[in-house]
């Protein structure tokens, strides 16, 4: 990740520049539950990249996200975003 500017992170950076995101972000233009979920499934793909099982990939990302259930993660992952908000 680039981390050129004073304590921000672009989880996007393979995407969009970091001034982009930062401009993005300071008009409230990032849906922030659409990022989390982005970075959990590039998270998973890369565990099993790596030839973790799909179960403990899922609980090595439930150690960054503690308030989401397994289940929850697991349909982010295989279901992603096809629910009507």
């Amino acid at each position: 990740m680039n981390n050129h500017h004073s304590g921000f992170d672009n989880p996007l950076s393979e995407l969009i520049s970091d001034e982009i995101y930062s401009l993005l972000k300071s008009k409230n233009l990032i849906n922030e539950k659409s990022l989390r979920d982005y970075q959990i499934k590039k998270r998973f793909k890369e565990l099993r990249e790596n030839k973790i099982s799909a179960s403990e990939a899922i609980e090595a990302i439930r150690a960054d996200y503690p308030y989401l259930q397994f289940d929850s993660i697991r349909k982010i992952i295989y279901l992603g975003n096809k629910r009507a908000v």
